[in-house]
């Protein structure tokens, strides 16, 4: 999430991606531009939660499943 750069910007992702079914936690990092999604996998999926950011302003991938 290369353009989350202020403190306010991983409220507006969190915000965003609590919003889906299925979330369980989402914890983001400013510094390193990264948020962490735990999520029931039966609910919603890597695809949509990076939808959700994007559709908030802030653009995002997948980094690393696990």
């Amino acid at each position: 999430m290369p353009d989350m750069t202020c403190p306010l910007c991983p409220v507006t992702v969190t915000t965003a991606i609590k919003h889906l079914d299925g979330i369980v936690s989402v914890s983001t990092d400013v510094n390193a531009k990264t948020a962490t999604v735990v999520f029931d996998d039966s609910k919603t999926s890597p695809a949509a939660i990076a939808d959700a950011s994007t559709n908030a302003g802030y653009a995002a991938a997948l980094v690393n499943e696990q």
